[in-house]
């Protein structure tokens, strides 16, 4: 499938809207991209007309988003981009939506600090086999192959490494 995937860089302009839905988290908010650029003539910077984009985030980017994101601040988000057409009150608008793949503070603007988020497999969707001390079935806490306990960072890497390289 061909997909239209972009990089914007911009400042959150609302908070973020988060739901719990049948299919799992959802959050929402909108997005302001403003270009610049230096006019010659005037000797200094002038800002473009800024374009506004709702961007999208299911599951665990969406839970993530809730927790680290206010209004205001400077970020990059990475996904696919949506544009839909709807007809209200007789007018027919253009909305233009971005699926989050990834979303991140922008550290030219700033500094953050990471922090990981730990999550308990899903009892549900352990087998009998895993065994271990997690009455869930999960492996108990320093048990487990290494793969399986490295694969959330390097998942992080893999998508930071893409994001770099679309930049």
């Amino acid at each position: 499938m061909n997909e239209t995937l972009v990089t914007v860089v911009g400042n959150a302009a609302t908070g973020v809207e988060f739901r719990e839905t049948a299919t799992g988290p959802m959050a929402r908010f909108r997005f302001a991209v403003t270009p610049r650029r230096w006019d010659r003539e005037k000797q200094h910077w002038a800002d473009g007309h800024t374009s506004f984009y709702t961007v999208w985030a299911w599951r665990t980017l969406a839970s993530n988003l809730a927790g680290s994101v206010s209004v205001g601040e400077p970020l990059l988000v990475h996904g696919r981009l949506k544009v839909r057409e709807e007809e209200r009150d007789g007018q027919r608008r253009t909305f233009v939506d971005i699926e989050a793949v990834a979303v991140g503070h922008d550290l030219t603007r700033g500094t953050a600090a990471f922090r990981r988020v730990v999550r308990a497999e899903p009892s549900l969707t352990a087998g009998p086999a895993r065994g271990g001390g997690d009455p869930g079935g999960g492996p108990a806490r320093g048990e487990g192959d290494a793969e399986e306990r490295t694969a959330p960072s390097r998942r992080s890497r893999e998508q930071a490494t893409e994001l770099a390289a679309v930049s």
